[in-house]
């Protein structure tokens, strides 16, 4: 057993992830119920997780330090880290930020960094290092601008890195992992998969003799978690698909052709592109844009509940990164509310069904295969929920929403034909609501900005922008400005995440 401390990361629940997929036992722990727990379950590790605050500030979460003396092994990270060192008095100041890739030199390669290259690469979101380590610590890797991107203790079994190994960018963090737990906590790795039938099971169990409708948006989430649903309880579930107007042109030709023979059941299209276009009316601010999508939704489906008065659940291809994104722990930070999280009514009638609520992308994409779902739902990009309305800075209106269609529409035939939408985890354009002045036909032309997002990730909680050619970012600038009436310009978002998110709202 590892016990996870978690003081607020976006990432605390993905070094559960970490763990698991070792087959190691963990649980998640408020600090403040560290130290009693800890004492009656004698874990064999600690770890202690990154978070949004300084340890120097009011009301920043902390620890009784007392767990450095029991003499069971911990790492600290991040944040985990910088509190290790100031409850033990060294010293924590902030320097200079670092957000994004940095390289890590590795000094010392006994147990934590055993079979690690000399240098690689490392994820990093911080404000404060560890700028003096407390008494009995050495170093063990540096950053560029981080003396002390890790530390040991020299006689006890204290660690602490200032990266983020959880993060898919960090390229060898889940053999820190892997060190962490066999070569200190002395916990043998016993790889653990995914079972469909114990999903498909507890499903069947929760939802009884009752009916469930389904929330679909045609993304892969939603269409495997509805494909578990629907061999949980076959005609129980009654699938819709909301027609908002919001997502791109190929999705209905998927809920009418391909999802009913996946699912075995017919999806039922409720047409409501209007009245998605009139309660974003006047809407600027993301939060309220989510908020007023989300609440149309439910009204949506609670409508239909008058046809099915079995119906209690209303299943959602919620994954945990929507979940953690609007503030899922106590400690974390509230980066936005998603649609289909934050953005739901407090007085729903229905009980929310989420099969996929703790899992990430990429193992919703494993879960897909093992169901056996065709490649090209399974492996198809990420669409958010709110859609283009997201991906329109400002207000919402039928003008602006063609011409995010569109662009988007000429950026994914461009990535397709060149071969390099396959390649990539997620592209899409941004209405930026800015305005550049531009020459056409000899004359001064004053119209719109587009940004072009294109981005490597796994599971969404990290990022990296895709070097993409210069020609295929020329003939994609190109067509957008010919093409869509009024776009005058094209830039092309080269920002890591973090500190940027997925989505400019």
């Amino acid at each position: 057993m590892i016990h996870i401390i978690d003081f607020g990361s976006q990432t605390c629940h993905l070094i559960s992830r970490r763990l698991t997929d070792l087959g190691i036992e963990n649980k998640i722990l408020e600090p403040s119920d560290v130290l009693k727990t800890i004492t009656k379950e004698e874990p064999q590790g600690i770890i202690l997780s990154g978070g949004p605050k300084s340890v120097y500030e009011k009301g920043a979460p902390t620890i009784d330090k007392k767990i450095f003396s029991l003499g069971i092994p911990i790492l600290g990270i991040c944040y985990g880290w910088q509190l290790t060192s100031h409850l033990l008095g060294g010293k924590v100041t902030l320097v200079k930020s670092e957000y994004g890739p940095a390289h890590l030199t590795v000094t010392n390669f006994e147990d934590l960094f055993y079979g690690f290259p000399k240098a690689s690469t490392v994820w990093e979101s911080h404000g404060d290092s560890v700028m003096k380590m407390p008494e009995g610590f050495d170093a063990l890797a540096s950053t560029e601008t981080v003396i002390f991107a890790a530390a040991k203790h020299k006689t006890k079994p204290i660690y602490g890195v200032q990266f983020h190994p959880e993060s898919s960018h960090t390229k060898k963090g889940v053999l820190l992992f892997e060190n962490f737990v066999s070569r200190i906590c002395k916990i043998p790795l016993k790889p653990k998969k995914i079972n469909i039938d114990e999903m498909i099971s507890q499903i069947k169990e929760k939802v009884g003799d009752n009916f469930v409708i389904g929330a679909f948006s045609g993304g892969t989430d939603s269409v495997v978690a509805g494909t578990l649903v629907a061999r949980a309880i076959g005609k129980q579930f009654i699938p819709f698909y909301v027609d908002s107007g919001l997502a791109r042109n190929d999705v209905l030709y998927r809920i009418k052709n391909i999802f009913p023979k996946i699912l075995g059941l017919k999806v039922t299209i409720i047409e409501a592109k209007n009245e998605f276009l009139s309660v974003l009316k006047g809407v600027v601010d993301p939060e309220l844009k989510r908020k007023a999508i989300g609440g149309l939704y439910i009204k949506l489906f609670e409508n239909e509940l008058k046809k099915h008065p079995r119906a209690k659940f209303l299943m959602q291809g919620t994954t945990y990164a929507d979940f953690i994104h609007s503030k899922g722990t106590k400690n974390s930070a509230h980066i936005k509310s998603h649609h289909n999280v934050g953005g739901l009514p407090k007085d729903m009638k229905l009980t929310l069904l989420e099969p996929m609520k703790y899992f990430y992308t990429d193992q919703v994409r494993q879960i897909g295969i093992m169901l056996g779902l065709p490649k090209e739902v399974v492996r198809q990009q990420p669409f958010p929920g709110p859609g283009h309305a997201v991906r329109i800075l400002g207000e919402v209106t039928k003008e602006k929403l063609e011409k995010q269609v569109l662009a988007d529409e000429v950026l994914v035939d461009e990535m397709k034909k060149s071969g390099w939408y396959e390649k990539v985890f997620q592209c899409w354009t941004i209405l930026t609501n800015s305005q550049s002045t531009a020459v056409k036909g000899d004359g001064r032309f004053f119209g719109d900005v587009v940004a072009l997002r294109v981005v490597s990730s796994k599971d969404r909680m990290s990022a990296d922008w895709v070097d993409l050619p210069y020609s295929l970012l020329q003939r994609i600038s190109t067509r957008i400005v010919n093409e869509v009436p009024g776009v005058s310009r094209v830039v092309y978002d080269i920002t890591t995440k973090p500190p940027a998110t997925m989505e400019w709202e």
